[in-house]
């Protein structure tokens, strides 16, 4: 579990279940600036969706550094990669070689990521981190944030210039990247969304050609 921490105001974030969960990509930003953008919006915690919590560009994004350095500005860290990361060692979770986001969903070490999340959100403000500047190009948006979306939970986005947008409001710029409308005469949005989910997932998943043909 997530342990104890105390945000920089000294306040600290145990209470009432917060139906709020955040996703942000570290991208290249500096320390400082990465806490700025998680102090804008109350994060207490960040748990890293990274399959490898390290970063050849920002080296103060691996494992280690950010064990000591979000500590120490008061945000607890937690790394959930094994359970919520964007690979697999299960063949089964591959389709020619492409990592299928629904499967990996639907593997046991994905609900018992989910629910170490859930229970986090108890006590903390969390943000699902992983690398990626633009959340409609990783995965913690397609397959992490879209399962608590589902669960009914507010799900924002924090973007590098600071602003937050909401999952649905990405559900539907999501639709415009994929040429898909909202409605149509034969489909409702959720059919459509779930289409536009498949395609862009589709786009970005990670490619292993060693996983090509071990399962269909």
């Amino acid at each position: 579990m997530i342990g104890k921490a105390v945000h920089r105001t000294g306040v600290s974030h145990e209470g009432p279940v917060m139906q709020t969960i955040y996703t942000i990509g570290h991208s290249n930003h500096d320390a400082d600036r990465f806490l700025g953008l998680l102090g804008r919006h109350g994060v207490s915690a960040v748990v890293d969706v990274r399959s490898h919590p390290y970063s050849r560009f920002a080296p103060h994004y691996a494992y280690k550094a950010l064990q000591r350095w979000l500590p120490e500005a008061g945000i607890a860290y937690v790394f959930l990669g094994r359970e919520l990361g964007a690979r697999s060692n299960n063949p089964a979770c591959y389709r020619q070689g492409r990592v299928q986001f629904d499967r990996l969903a639907e593997e046991p070490q994905f609900a018992d990521g989910v629910r170490r999340v859930l229970e986090g959100v108890r006590r903390y403000r969390i943000a699902l981190m992983c690398a990626e500047r633009e959340p409609l190009e990783c995965h913690r948006t397609l397959l992490v944030a879209r399962r608590f979306c589902e669960s009914g939970m507010t799900v924002g986005h924090i973007h590098g210039n600071g602003s937050l947008e909401d999952h649905r409001q990405l559900e539907s710029r999501m639709l415009a990247v994929c040429g898909l409308p909202e409605a149509d005469m034969f489909r409702g949005r959720d059919e459509l969304i779930a289409q536009a989910y498949a395609l862009q997932g589709g786009r970005i998943a990670y490619r292993d050609e060693t996983m090509k043909g071990a399962h269909e």
